[in-house]
């Protein structure tokens, strides 16, 4: 089953006008940022075509649904966690932080934070935290394809950059090609150091 608005018509019916979806990508990555997005649907949005969770579309669909986003969102937030966060904090830390950050960009301050996962953050809004949020809440899903379409731009511009990652295709994440390319060339200043990462030959 895709995402619906229910959580967030509950939350309308109670008088919260601004909902902010979040999401990140990128957690699972050896390479590259920990990207997060929050977003701000309005209430009188009656569905989204296409949304679901990011991991569930192609990149074709994921750019028609960005796109479609970005024209009917009240506000949108992005975040960028850099490798040397991540490897100072921790992934989850790190995750968190930005998700924060994502918060603080919206130009519209939200009533309520609708988060993917189980971990609150450290902000003063009331938050609903749900496991597979992007399976659950639309606004939840569209925050995880802003988040995933931004770091996909990002990796691919890195790429031109460090084309033996291939990070164009792999996106950073543990791909064998990925790895493989870690045991030849080393690594670059976008691997986290802190990960398990392949020894160079």
């Amino acid at each position: 089953m895709p995402p619906d608005f229910k959580h967030e018509h509950r939350l309308w019916q109670a008088g919260h006008r601004y909902l902010a979806g979040l999401d990140e990508a990128g957690r699972g990555c050896l390479a590259g940022p920990v990207v997060a997005a929050a977003v701000i649907l309005p209430p009188d949005v009656r569905k989204l075509d296409g949304i679901d969770d990011s991991k569930k579309l192609s990149p074709q669909a994921r750019e028609r649904c960005f796109a479609q986003i970005q024209q009917k969102a009240v506000a949108i937030g992005i975040a960028v966690g850099m490798p040397e966060e991540i490897d100072e904090l921790n992934i989850l830390r790190a995750s968190l932080m930005t998700m924060e950050r994502a918060v603080t960009r919206l130009q519209v301050k939200p009533d309520y934070l609708l988060i993917d996962g189980p971990y609150g953050l450290d902000l003063p809004f009331p938050q609903l935290c749900l496991k597979h949020g992007d399976s659950q809440s639309l606004s939840i899903a569209a925050a995880s394809i802003v988040a995933k379409v931004y770091r996909d731009q990002m990796m691919t511009t890195y790429h031109t950059i460090f084309p033996y990652y291939n990070f164009k295709k792999n996106k950073g994440y543990p791909t064998r090609d990925h790895k493989g390319a870690i045991k030849k060339h080393g690594l670059c200043y976008l691997h986290r150091r802190s990960f398990k990462l392949p020894e160079h030959d």
